[in-house]
């Protein structure tokens, strides 16, 4: 996956560089770097992915009550 991002005219390079993190944001490629950065046991990841659904259904339930 290669990912070219041009500079428009007048465009400063600090604009471009915001642009370049925006899409790299998108797709998601700095949270898989950072998670593939160390090694995490398969239990350790269960444990945190049954947490986060906790959490959301816990906040779906919320809004469902209002």
């Amino acid at each position: 996956m290669a990912i070219q991002l041009k500079l428009k005219k007048n465009e400063t390079v600090e604009r471009g560089l915001k642009r370049l993190k925006k899409i790299l944001d998108k797709e998601g490629l700095l949270k898989t770097l950072r998670d593939q950065r160390y090694f995490e046991k398969p239990c350790v990841k269960a444990r945190k992915k049954s947490a986060r659904a906790r959490i959301r259904a816990r906040s779906r339930r919320r809004q469902q009550e209002m």
